[in-house]
Parts: structure tokens; sequence; C-alpha cells
């Protein structure tokens, strides 16, 4: 936690109720916390006389929370999807999917390597933080059988406990509860009863047998929905659907890019609009996604101004801030500049036209600054330096930033990396994979040599492994299946690994990933041509 006090000058943006803007304002920071937002000519607070103020020179946002992201899938560049699927029980078992997906996972999470990991860790939460992303899902780690816990980084966990007041959300449930409707419910209405939020992946494709999986939902008349779940992706829904989550308070959280590359349409977010439904908004992950939330908050409005969905910009940040905050139960503490929130923001460079469409506007290159918890933790180099700040410096799209990875409560297996050094260890691992384990067997690693500490901590890959934990409900429908269980990857047809390239930290680093968008078979042309305009 920082103790310093901090002062902070700039257009700033709060996202508070009003969507109040101010057009020259300070946002001052003792901490942690946020102590006052107002007028540059206002004389400043108490304690405050002598701290000086520092010209951003850009506009102050409050910081992005994403609530969806298989975070550590991205390493892995955009896969090119080679059909449009019906719902998530079919596309991974596609042979392409084993050899650029699932099979480099699996072969990095068994690596004997102990440096593949924590490189893993740094590498993917800079690729957030770099985004503005202040929040986002965390990767999962187990230190033995029955021992689970969440890696605490710098980017904020949803699913963390935390020391500033935060209910860490619940998005792994237990298999049995999974699959037995009065223990699932059982586990929604605990969590409601905290204040906590149960995010579920819930309705994952376009056809009825994803639909399905809404439908086991209700038993009798009675049905697991409630103010504490949100439901990822639900592009399976009927309007009447979306009105049974309205009714009961239920949230959604979208990732129109991800629906589009997989099955060639999104949710009905018109619908759930409708119904009074709360959406929040993720990435999902970088192979079916974007590479970052500040893209995917692009993607999203593009399909708004294509769908008219009567959506301003304001509408669409406010999934990634003050409506995030509120799916989470974190409204109180987070998801707008205002007195006593935690310090959360992200300032994007330049003042110049209106506020909200500033942020759409901007590009990657644009983000100058990124506070977690009043800790500047990635900006512009000399914006950094000017705050006193010193840390690692690398480029994003040609321009000189700067990165402070100190955290006394971070993992200490990570803290041991920079981020130079972690892109160096991935793109070896990756390069290597055809032969990755036979090397290890020769005490060979991604390195030149295979350190003799295996790892302490492994990865569990929740989308491949059978580990007592879930994140979709598995409800029988009327007695019989839903459609689709956990994929049976083992049976999955399998390509021999390939070398691969390590997805680069954002689309400005990224010469292929416009032309990739270009390519995707199931995107309709207004999201090629728009992508490529925004992001490119």
């Amino acid at each position: 936690m920082s103790n310093k006090k901090r002062a902070l000058r700039g257009r700033v943006v709060t996202m508070n109720a009003s969507d109040e803007v101010l057009r020259d304002g300070v946002v001052y920071i003792d901490g942690d916390e946020i102590v006052a937002v107002q007028p540059a000519d206002a004389a400043p607070p108490s304690g405050f006389a002598r701290v000086a103020v520092v010209n951003t020179k850009g506009t102050l946002y409050p910081g992005l929370i994403e609530l969806h992201n298989h975070l550590s899938y991205d390493l892995l560049r955009l896969w090119q999807v080679p059909k449009k699927f019906g719902n998530r029980g079919q596309w991974p078992g596609h042979e392409d999917y084993h050899q650029l997906v699932t099979g480099p996972m699996a072969a990095l999470a068994g690596s004997k390597d102990a440096r593949i990991l924590p490189s893993l860790v740094r590498w993917v939460e800079a690729k957030c933080l770099v985004a503005g992303v202040t929040t986002s899902q965390g990767i999962r780690l187990a230190s033995g059988p029955k021992i689970v816990r969440y890696y605490r980084g710098i980017v904020r966990n949803v699913e963390s406990k935390s020391d500033s007041g935060l209910l860490p959300a619940a998005s792994r449930i237990a298999d049995v509860s999974a699959r037995d409707f009065t223990k699932f419910k059982a586990t929604l209405d605990k969590a409601e009863k905290r204040g906590a939020c149960l995010l579920l992946h819930l309705a994952e494709g376009v056809d009825e047998a994803a639909r399905k999986h809404f439908l086991a939902l209700k038993s009798g008349k009675k049905w697991a929905l409630g103010k504490g779940l949100a439901g990822i992706h639900c592009a399976g829904l009927a309007a009447k659907d979306f009105a049974e989550m309205g009714k009961r308070g239920a949230s959604m959280v979208w990732s129109p890019l991800s629906n589009y590359l997989l099955y060639g349409d999104t949710a009905n977010v018109a619908a759930a609009l409708e119904a009074g439904v709360r959406i929040g908004i993720g990435s999902d992950w970088s192979p079916t996604g974007s590479k970052n939330l500040f893209g995917e908050l692009k993607v999203a409005r593009l399909v708004a101004a294509e769908k008219k969905l009567g959506l301003s910009d304001q509408d669409v940040l406010a999934m990634a801030t003050r409506t995030a905050a509120d799916i989470l139960g974190w409204g109180a503490r987070l998801g707008s500049l205002e007195a006593g929130k935690l310090a959360d923001l992200v300032v994007v460079g330049g003042k110049g036209g209106a506020p909200f469409a500033h942020f759409f506007a901007a590009k990657e290159t644009d983000i100058a600054l990124v506070v977690i918890g009043g800790t500047p933790r990635f900006g512009v180099a000399a914006l950094m330096k000017t705050l006193g700040v010193r840390g690692e410096r690398f480029k994003v799209g040609g321009k000189a930033r700067m990165a402070d990875w100190d955290d006394p409560d971070g993992d200490p297996d990570v803290e041991r990396y920079t981020l130079a050094e972690a892109k160096a260890v991935l793109t070896a691992a990756l390069r290597k994979l055809p032969k990755l384990a036979a090397d290890e067997a020769k005490g060979l690693g991604a390195g030149l040599s295979l350190r003799r500490a295996a790892p302490k901590v492994r990865l569990v890959l929740d989308e491949q492994e059978e580990h007592g934990f879930d994140l979709r409900p598995r409800l029988g429908l009327h007695g019989k299946p839903t459609g689709f269980a956990r994929p049976a990857l083992a049976a999955a047809p399998k390509k021999p690994l390939i070398a691969l390239r390590l997805d680069p930290l954002t689309v400005a680093d990224d010469p292929d990933f416009i032309s990739a968008i270009k390519r995707e078979k199931n995107l309709p042309p207004f999201l090629k041509r728009g992508i490529a305009r925004a992001l490119g």
C-alpha cells in the first residue's frame, strides 16, 4: 500500500452517478485512497498545501475493471477459427485448437522449468496493466493436491482476498455444487448473502444446447438466479431468459469479439438492456478475443452502433468501471473517481474533444499513466520519473514507458522477474515446444539449461483439467444432460506441437493482429473494418 500523498491534474471523468466531468481538475490521493476530486483553481484539501500538483496533461478515468479473462492463456496469439460453431462443447475438440491452444498450454504447465510460470504471470499481468486495466481475473495456482491459492499481483484480482475491504468474487464452484441444483443454489445464496458475486460461464454459444445450461438453473418454480450471479457470455439466451435474469437482479458479462469469432454472433444485448440486466465486460482471452480490455471496449462500441443499441460512450465505458464495480459488490470502493474510493485510475494523453469519446478515440500508445491503490504502476517514462518512480523501462508501440513491479505483498517467485526476462523465457519456451519435454528429460529447459529446482507451484488449467472445481454449472435439465459437459480433450485428434511466437503486449506492438482479424472467417465486415480503424 502506498503511504504517499499525490495530486494529479487533468481533465477528470469521474464516472460518478451523474457522469460529472471536471474540465480542469485535480485528484488528491492519500495512501491508497482518493481524498478529494475538485477544480484545479480550488484550495487544496487539508494536508495537501505542500504536495506538488503533477499536471498529467491528459484525461483521468477510473481504472478499468475486467470481469472475464482466462489470463494464463494470454501469451498465445489469435487463433484463426476454422468454422462457425454452435456452442462451446464443439470447438475444444478441433485438432487445430489442440495444436495451437490446449497442447502448448499443457506443455508449459507441465514443464519442469521453474522459470516458465513466474514469467507467464509477469507477462500476462503486464498485458493488462499497459492497457489501463487495474482489476482482472487471476491465474489459478496449486501448491499441492488440496492447496489452492490465487495469484495476488499488482493488478487487482477479483478472486483474491483484499486488505482494502473488497469481497472476493467466486468464479470457481465445487464440481458437486455444479452438478446439483440444490447445492448450486445454496452456493449462490451464500455469496449473495455476503454481498459477493459469483461469476459463472453461462449459455456459451448461440444454439439450443447452449441455452439449456441456462434453463437448467430452474427446478420446479425455483430459479438459481439472483443479484449475486453474473453470467459470462449469455450468448444463447432468448429475450424471455434475460427477462428472468432482470426480474431477479442477475447480471451478465459480455465478451463480444470472442462470441463473434467462435459463433458468428453475440448476446442479445438489446433484450438484456430492456430487462434491466446490468452488463459488465471481459476480453475472454487472446486466442479468441481481444488482446486487452481496452480493445474489447472498442469492439463493444462498434457492436452497439451496428445493432443500434442506444448506448452512449459513457454507457459502454461504465461496463468496465461503475457498473463492473457494482456487479462485484465493490461499488462503494471502486468504479469511479470520488472521495473515499480507492485510487485506481488511468490517464489517457490529451484533453481534446468530448471527454467520453476521447477514451474511444485513443490508441494503446496514448495510455499515459496507470495508478493502482495510489501507486503509479505504469506510464510514460518521463511522467513516471516526475512522480518519483523508478522501474523497468521498455517500449509500447515504440514509445518509452516504465513499469514499477515492486510489490512487497506479491508472489516472491514472480517478483524476481523483469518483463524483459519474462519475455526471453517465454519466447524460448514457445519456440522449443516441439521438443520441450524431450529436452527437459536431458536437463535442458527454456533457456540454456534446466534449473535443478522443480516448480514449487504449478499452473492449473481450468479449461483442461479435472481438478475438483468448475466454472460452469453442469446441472441436468429435467433429469437429462444439458448437451455438453467438460470437453473430452484427451479424445480430441492431436496434431504434433509446433514452434509458436509469444503474443505481443499490445496491438501497437503486433504488426500481424489487424491482418489476422481481417482473415477471421466468422467476423462480419463491420467488425473487420471497425477494428482496423479503431486499433490499427
